[in-house]
C-alpha cells in the first residue's frame, strides 16, 4: 500500500462541525443550566468611584420576601479571599483586593453587599433595601493625573499609584538620537474598551450529595478556575468539577477570576442548595474586566532616507482599581516588549508603568499588549513617512526585518525572538491583492474634485503560544505554559480526545479533529472532542494568547503519533512479521511488497483490548497522554491595508475594502482561519472607529454604562473582508502553527488610523486619537479649515 493514499486532513477547509448544534439553538449555556431548589444571588454595587464605607445595615433586607441570606464584606472577612493575580511581574506592589469591598469602595461596580433569594426578582428587590452609608473622596480616572504629586493615593502600599516599573533596553538610542537627521515626538492613546461578548459573565454552584461541588461557568480556563476557586474559598481541588459549556464569546476577558466566581461556591456550601447569579449588561459594563487603556509618549530617531535608527517609548497602562489576574504583564512585557514590531531598530529604550486609578480592572483583551505594541510601532512608522513626505510602503519595505534574519531578537533582547517570517513577502502579496498603486492614483485623482480617499497599511507580529514554563516563570506567572491532550480509542477503533484547551467559538472540535485524523488516518466522523469539564480532561491550561492549536494542537498531535506507534507494534504481532516492516497509511497496516493482507486500525483496536496477540512488553489498550510544553513560542505577522472615504461635512468614515495577508504558519484549516481573521478585525475596527469607555474626570462615573452609550459596530459597519495567507512554519512545534485568533485585533486600528489620515492628509491632518469618530474626524477637519483661514 503506498503512503500517498492517505487523506490529508491539515490545510482542508472544512465546515465546522460544532455548527449544527448551535444553529439548531440545541447549545448549552450557563443561563440554560435549571437545578431544582436553585437559589439566584444579587449582588449590590458601588455607586461611588471612591468611597469609605461607614456603614452597611442589611436589616429591611434579610426580612424581604424569598431571602435566604444577605451577607456585607466584613461578614465574609477571613472566611475567603483575596483575590491575588496570577501573573505579577517581579518587583510589583500587589494592592489588597477583598473579595468584597469592607472599608473602602475603588471603582464604580465594586462588590459591597450580596443577596441569595429563592427568585432573582426577590434579590434584586432586597438588593435595593440595603442601606449603606459612604463618605466620598476624591477620585481619578486618567493615568496621567494618577502618578501626579497630590493625587488621592488607591492603596497605602502602592505610593504614587504605581504597582509596577518595567524597562527594556538595547543598543544605545541617545546616540542613535544624536546621530539621527530628525527626531520626532509622538503621543498616542490606546482607547479602553469593553469586551463585548454576546453571553455576559454567569455562573452556577451546585453541591453533590457525595459531598463535592459542581460548578458551571462560562471559562476560558476551566482547570484555572478551578484551582483559583480551591486556593481562594478553602474547597479542596479534588471536591471541586468544573464544567465550561458552550461559551458566548470570552476575548479574554472570560480567563480572569472574579468575586461572583468565588462567592457563588462559597454560599452553595453554606446553604447546601445550587446558588446560580447572572450578570446583566449594565454589570457586565461596570465589573467585567476592561481592555486597552494605554498612553504612550514615542519618540523616534531617522535619517533622512526613512531609516529609523532609534526608538523610545515611555507607557502608562492604566490598570484600574486593582491588579486582575494578568493586569501588571500587559502593559509591560506584552506591550514595550513588541514596540519595535516588524522592523528592525537596533537602539531602543522603553519604560511602562502600571497604573491604578479608580476605574474598573482592566485586563487581557483579544492580544493584551500586542495591539499596544503594534500601535507603537506603526504609528512611529506612519510618522516619519509623513514627517518626510515618502511613501508609507517603501518607509516600512526599508526597515523590515529581513527573511534571512530568522529566527531574529528585536534590539539584541534575550526574551524575544521572532522564530520565523517573510514580511516583504507579505507586503508584497498585499499590495498586489489591493492594487495599491492603481489606488493610490485613484486617491489622488479624486481628491481633485473634493472626494477624500485614504490607504491605510499596517504590518504586525507578536509572539503567543504562551510557553514554556520556565520562561514563564522568570516573568512572574502563576502557572505553565504546557497544555494536555489524551487520545483515547475504543474497541472499534473510534477516538475520544480530552483536550486542556477551551473553545469559546473558535471551532477546536473541527481543528483538533483535523490535526489528530491526520495522525490517526482514520475519518473525522470517528473522533470526539471533550473539552470543558475537568472531571472528565486530565489537566489543562485553556484557551488564551493564540495557543490552542500551538500548544494544545501539539498535545494532541503527540499523543495521536504515540496511538500510532503502539498500534504499529500490535499490528506487527497480528502480521507476524518485525514492526519495522509495517507500514501505515490510510488506516491500515501493511507490509509493502509482500501478499501479507492488511489490517485495519479497527481491528488492531479491538485485539488491543483482547489482548490475545499483544507483542511481549505491549500492555493492552490504545490509551496516550501527553503533557506538551513547546521550546519557544510563534511569531504570526501580518501586512493589513485598508480603503476608506471620508465626507468631511459629516466626519463619517466608509470602509471600501479591506485586504488582510497573514502568516500564521501552517494553516490547519483556511475557513476557520479566515474566520478568525474577520473577527479580530472587526474588533480593531471598532477600536478604531467607535468603541471607547469614558469617564466622568470629576466623580468616576461610567458614562457609557450600556449598548445605548458605547457603540460596538452594527452589521453595516462591517466591510468585506479579503483574507489572504502566507505560510511560514513554525520551528517551535511539530505542527508548524503560529496561532491566529489576536491577529486581526492588532493589526486592524493602525490600519484603519492610516487610512483616515490619509484621507484627511490635505487638510494637513497628522494625528488622531482612536475612536476616529464622526465628531472627533469632522471637529478636527473644522479645526484644520479654521486654522487655514487665519
Amino acid at each position: 500500500m503506498n503512503d500517498t493514499t492517505a487523506i490529508r486532513h491539515i490545510g482542508q477547509p472544512l465546515r465546522r462541525r460544532e455548527d449544527l448544534k448551535l444553529l439548531a439553538g440545541k447549545g448549552r449555556y450557563v443561563d440554560d443550566v435549571r437545578l431544582p431548589d436553585m437559589l439566584h444571588m444579587a449582588v449590590l454595587r458601588s455607586p461611588h468611584a471612591h468611597a469609605n464605607i461607614r456603614s452597611v445595615d442589611l436589616s429591611a433586607a434579610k426580612v424581604a420576601p424569598g431571602v435566604r441570606l444577605v451577607l456585607s464584606g466584613k461578614a465574609l472577612e477571613g472566611k475567603m479571599g483575596p483575590i491575588v493575580p496570577n501573573w505579577i511581574i517581579p518587583g510589583s506592589k500587589v494592592p489588597f483586593r477583598p473579595v468584597v469591598a469592607t472599608d473602602r469602595v475603588r471603582f464604580v461596580g465594586e462588590c459591597v453587599a450580596l443577596v441569595v433569594a429563592e427568585t432573582l426578582a426577590q434579590a434584586y428587590d432586597a438588593i435595593g433595601l440595603i442601606d449603606v452609608e459612604y463618605e466620598v473622596l476624591p477620585a481619578m480616572t486618567d493615568e496621567d493625573i494618577a502618578i501626579r504629586d497630590g493625587a488621592p493615593q488607591l492603596h497605602d502600599n502602592v505610593p504614587g499609584n504605581i504597582t509596577t516599573i518595567y524597562k527594556v533596553r538595547g543598543g544605545d538610542y541617545q546616540k542613535a538620537a544624536r546621530e539621527a537627521d530628525h527626531v520626532i515626538g509622538l503621543r498616542v492613546i490606546n482607547n479602553r474598551l469593553i469586551p463585548t461578548c454576546m453571553e455576559t459573565r454567569a455562573i452556577v454552584a451546585s453541591p453533590e450529595p457525595d459531598g463535592t461541588l459542581t460548578v458551571y461557568i462560562g471559562s476560558q480556563v476551566p482547570h484555572m478556575h478551578r484551582r483559583w476557586i480551591a486556593e481562594t474559598v478553602g474547597i479542596p481541588e479534588h471536591q471541586l468539577r468544573v464544567i465550561a459549556p458552550d461559551i458566548g464569546g470570552g476575548f479574554g476577558a472570560k480567563m480572569h477570576l472574579y468575586p461572583e466566581d468565588l462567592l457563588c461556591p462559597y454560599l452553595a456550601r453554606e446553604l447546601g442548595a445550587p446558588v446560580k447569579w447572572w450578570e446583566s449588561r449594565s454589570e457586565s459594563h461596570q465589573s467585567t474586566s476592561h481592555g486597552r487603556a494605554h498612553t504612550e509618549n514615542i519618540e523616534v530617531a531617522f535619517s533622512s532616507d526613512g531609516k529609523i535608527l532609534g526608538l523610545k517609548v515611555d507607557t502608562l497602562g492604566n490598570v484600574g482599581a486593582y491588579l486582575s489576574n494578568m493586569a501588571s504583564g500587559g502593559p509591560t512585557v506584552n506591550t514595550v516588549n513588541f514596540g519595535t514590531g516588524t522592523y528592525k531598530i537596533d537602539n531602543y529604550e522603553a519604560i511602562s508603568r502600571v497604573v491604578v486609578t479608580n476605574t474598573v480592572p482592566v485586563d487581557a483583551y483579544r492580544g493584551y499588549g500586542r495591539p499596544e505594541g503594534a500601535y507603537i510601532a506603526e504609528r512611529a512608522i506612519d510618522a516619519v513617512a509623513r514627517h518626510l513626505k515618502l511613501d508609507q510602503v517603501e518607509v516600512r519595505r526599508k526597515n523590515f526585518v529581513q527573511p534571512t534574519e530568522f529566527p531574529y531578537r528585536p534590539y539584541g533582547s534575550m526574551g524575544v525572538m521572532y522564530d520565523s517570517g517573510n514580511y516583504q513577502g507579505l507586503l508584497d502579496k498585499a499590495l498586489a491583492a489591493f492594487d495599491y498603486d492603481g489606488r493610490r492614483r485613484e486617491c489622488d485623482a479624486l481628491r481633485r474634485d473634493g472626494i477624500y480617499r485614504g490607504i491605510g497599511v499596517a504590518a504586525y507580529t507578536h509572539m503567543c503560544g504562551m510557553a514554556p514554563s520556565r520562561r514563564l516563570a522568570m516573568s512572574g506567572f502563576d502557572r505553565g505554559g504546557w497544555e494536555s491532550a489524551r487520545v483515547s480509542i475504543d474497541s472499534s477503533g473510534r477516538a475520544t480526545i480530552y483536550s486542556g484547551s477551551m473553545s469559546q467559538g473558535q471551532g477546536h472540535i473541527t481543528s483538533l479533529s483535523q490535526i489528530a485524523a491526520d495522525v490517526l488516518q482514520i475519518p473525522m466522523d470517528n473522533i470526539d472532542i471533550v473539552q470543558g469539564d475537568t472531571r472528565q480532561v486530565q489537566a489543562g491550561h485553556g484557551t488564551f494568547n493564540s495557543r490552542s492549536m500551538a500548544v494544545g494542537g501539539s498535545s494532541v498531535h503527540v499523543s495521536s503519533q504515540r496511538i500510532v506507534a503502539k498500534a504499529k507494534k500490535i499490528a506487527a504481532g497480528m502480521l507476524e512479521v518485525d514492526e519495522k516492516d509495517v507500514s501505515y497509511s490510510a488506516g491500515a497496516f501493511s507490509v509493502p511488497g509482500t501478499d501479507i493482507a492488511p489490517v485495519t486500525f479497527s481491528k488492531v483496536a479491538r485485539m488491543a483490548y483482547v489482548g490475545h496477540k499483544l507483542p511481549d512488553g505491549v500492555g493492552p489498550g490504545l490509551d496516550e497522554t501527553v503533557f506538551y510544553d513547546p521550546t519557544g513560542m510563534g511569531s504570526p505577522s501580518g501586512v493589513h491595508l485598508a480603503y476608506v472615504e471620508v465626507d468631511p461635512a459629516t466626519g463619517i468614515v466608509d470602509i471600501l475594502d479591506y485586504v488582510a495577508v497573514d502568516d500564521v504558519g501552517t494553516l490547519i484549516n483556511p475557513l476557520l482561519a479566515a474566520g478568525q481573521i474577520h473577527g479580530g478585525v472587526v474588533q480593531g475596527i471598532a477600536q478604531a472607529l467607535y468603541e471607547e469607555v469614558s469617564y466622568d474626570p470629576d466623580d468616576g462615573q461610567l458614562l457609557t454604562g450600556s449598548l445605548l452609550d458605547y457603540a460596538v459596530p452594527r452589521a453595516e459597519h462591517v466591510p468585506n473582508i479579503r483574507s489572504l495567507f502566507q505560510e511560514t512554519p513554525s520551528p517551535t512545534n511539530p505542527i508548524g502553527v503560529k496561532g491566529i485568533g489576536e491577529s486581526g485585533s492588532i493589526a486592524a486600528p493602525p490600519c484603519m488610523v492610516h487610512a483616515v489620515l490619509d484621507a484627511l492628509s490635505p487638510f494637513g491632518i497628522a494625528h488622531l486619537d482612536m475612536p476616529l469618530t464622526p465628531p472627533r474626524v469632522w471637529a478636527a477637519v473644522q479645526e484644520a479649515r479654521t486654522g487655514a483661514s487665519q
